[in-house]
């Protein structure tokens, strides 16, 4: 997990991904994090979000905060996803990500998307499975879309989103049938199931 940052040593190097492209409903999330490098701040179990319980995604989500040098998590709503398209809308939350922090990185290496930045950037294919800084950022994404989606499931208790997270689960697919769309759903993500 560390080969990528070990490339960039006496660097400050920050790591961004994102949660949320595939679903029909939500935002998508994306996080940059500078995480610190010294062996004795390194958190073990730091991977691929998909690979983990949510109970242990939960757990660093808690140590990452607390031992990150800076992070930071943005939100592309659906209205801007709907308006110009899921990949200009994560690029556009990985730049804003980026922008937020409050410490500037030397390197961001980033899970397979080039994004707009005068920063270096290595995009890398699964990144969030090989670079610490980006599973680390891909856990942020992760855990905070997840609590999203649970108090959206407050509002809208029809879809279960607390379940399914807004993906394209049968269940929801067959609530929308039904139903029709609510407010966060992403018109062009759904025009094939109920528009």
């Amino acid at each position: 997990m560390l080969d990528y940052e070990k490339k960039y040593i006496g660097k400050i190097v920050a790591g961004i991904d994102e949660a949320g492209r595939g679903p029909l409903a939500g935002p998508v999330v994306c996080a940059c994090v500078i995480m610190p490098m010294s062996e004795v701040d390194i958190i073990d179990g730091i991977d691929d979000s998909k690979k983990l319980s949510e109970k242990k995604r939960e757990e660093l989500f808690e140590k990452i905060t607390k031992k990150a040098l800076s992070y930071s998590i943005v939100e592309i709503d659906e209205k801007t996803i709907d308006k110009i398209n899921i990949l200009n809308a994560t690029k556009l939350g990985m730049k804003k990500a980026l922008e937020s922090l409050k410490v500037k990185p030397e390197i961001v290496l980033i899970d397979a998307v080039k994004i707009e930045s005068n920063i270096l950037q290595e995009n890398i294919i699964k990144g969030d499975a090989l670079s610490y800084n980006i599973a680390a950022a891909s856990i942020l994404a992760k855990v905070y879309r997840d609590r999203l989606m649970k108090k959206y499931d407050e509002q809208f208790p029809i879809y279960d989103f607390a379940k399914h997270k807004g993906y394209g689960t049968k269940e929801h697919i067959q609530k929308l049938k039904e139903f029709g769309p609510c407010p966060i759903h992403r018109s062009t993500f759904i025009k094939h199931f109920c528009l």
